[in-house]
């Protein structure tokens, strides 16, 4: 059962005592590291049939666009209708999706990369945010914190595992291993959150706008949202900077790739790794805002997350610059410490304090808005590969990255980031945990 206390339980005992996170969190591990199989073996197959940076930018395209326009159908839905089911139907589409990845091999078809990828992504949303929408359902208050913290730093730890495998498994086996192996993995993340079990409606938005199905009503339950969120300034201020470093981390997710195939000259491989050293860094990161959430109070939140988007873009442009392979590792490990801190704070901060029935559309619309501003900065960067060396691009993606503290620290500094009240005026978001114990 869930702890008595008001402290902060610890990762080991949030595993053993509560079931549905338990299970929810072993879907997470299988999928995850399947998507790592999927990500490496599609832009490695890009790379190798292509041997163009605009084709891998493409590829990263067709999968901001999708995660972009699904963002605003993802959030009324999830904030409308039972978040498992809705949560179990992404991961059963997207396995019959992953398995048709089969069909891009043999011949060099990049159209069919970007339309699967697109599938693959528009799915994506409603199960991504259907998991952090729930977790207020599925953990007490004081398990909350430490379930956001494991969640994301699961996230990370599977990206370091699964891409450090997948590049050497890909070179080894082949692109079809990694493909039926993440769409296996969903139908074993479809099944775990079958198991989920909690009291009778925990699983849909407290409160649900009354009213038709149609299209227009699903249009003014979106802008609901997003005027709760210009309303409520630490909601905001977290959307802002989240666009700041999506100007430069659009950039980074193309710029990888050309690192491992053109600036280090080492495959499949050499992408792993690089992505594979990113994670190690992010699962630091997430160690590390755990820790800062657990002591550091409302102001001393917010200084830790301007120090963290200094050190990220600082030093992704010491990445970007590096001669030596070992310290490339070494700096794009440093600036994703950064990321991940900003992360875990920011995103415990908003279960805290996102009212029940708007928190589906909260959260996939922050998604759709870090998407659409990744979309530009991978289009430019694209443009950028047929004109411009990878390191000066990544230079540049590192700046605009780190800018987004500027507009962070002086929000915090003239008092625009108030802490607001946790739902209903005063209630932590957390107090719905509605967990069945008797399952």
């Amino acid at each position: 059962m869930c702890a008595s206390n008001n402290a902060p339980v610890s990762f080991l005992a949030l595993l053993r005592n509560n079931r549905n996170y338990r299970y929810t969190w072993l879907g997470q591990v299988v999928s995850e590291t399947g998507d790592a199989f999927n990500n490496i073996a599609v832009l490695s197959l890009a790379m190798e049939t292509t041997r163009s940076g605009l084709v891998v930018g493409g590829v990263m395209l067709s999968r901001a666009i999708p995660a972009v326009l699904a963002g605003p159908v993802a959030g009324v839905a999830l904030d409308r209708f039972d978040r498992r089911r809705i949560m179990i139907a992404s991961d059963l589409i997207r396995s019959a999706v992953a398995l048709a990845f089969l069909l891009t091999l043999g011949h060099p078809r990049p159209w069919l990369l970007y339309v699967l990828s697109a599938l693959l992504m528009f799915a994506s949303p409603f199960f991504t945010s259907g998991r952090t929408a729930i977790l207020p359902a599925i953990a007490s208050p004081e398990e909350l914190h430490t379930a956001n913290s494991m969640t994301q730093t699961t996230q990370w730890v599977t990206l370091t595992a699964g891409t450090l495998l997948a590049g050497a498994s890909v070179a080894r086996y082949g692109y079809s291993f990694a493909f039926i192996l993440n769409a296996l993995s969903f139908l074993f993340s479809a099944a775990a959150i079958g198991l989920l079990r909690a009291k009778t409606g925990a699983f849909r938005a407290s409160r649900r706008v009354d009213g038709g199905a149609g299209v227009l009503r699903g249009w003014s339950e979106y802008r609901q949202g997003l005027a709760y969120m210009r309303s409520t300034p630490l909601i905001f201020g977290i959307a802002m900077i989240s666009v700041g470093w999506a100007t430069g981390g659009g950039a980074a997710q193309i710029l990888f790739t050309l690192f491992g195939e053109q600036v280090f000259h080492r495959g499949a491989a050499g992408i792993g790794t690089i992505w594979g050293f990113a994670g190690i860094g992010l699962v630091a990161g997430g160690g590390l805002g755990h820790l800062i959430g657990r002591r550091a109070g409302f102001r001393g939140y917010k200084r830790a997350v301007s120090i963290a988007y200094i050190l990220h873009g600082a030093t992704y442009v010491l990445f970007s610059e590096m001669r030596a392979y070992w310290l490339a590792l070494f700096f794009i490990g440093a600036s994703r410490v950064g990321m991940a801190v900003t992360s875990v704070l920011n995103y415990s901060q908003l279960l805290k304090h996102t009212r029940d029935e708007l928190r589906g559309r909260v959260f996939a619309t922050l998604e759709s808005l870090r998407w659409a501003v990744m979309l530009l900065s991978m289009a430019a960067a694209s443009v950028a590969t047929e004109y411009y060396d990878p390191r000066t691009i990544g230079v540049a993606a590192g700046v605009l990255s780190s800018l987004t503290a500027v507009y962070w620290t002086w929000a915090d500094w003239t008092g625009r980031l108030p802490e607001p009240p946790g739902m209903d005026g005063g209630e932590p978001a957390s107090m719905e945990f509605a967990q069945d114990r008797t399952a």
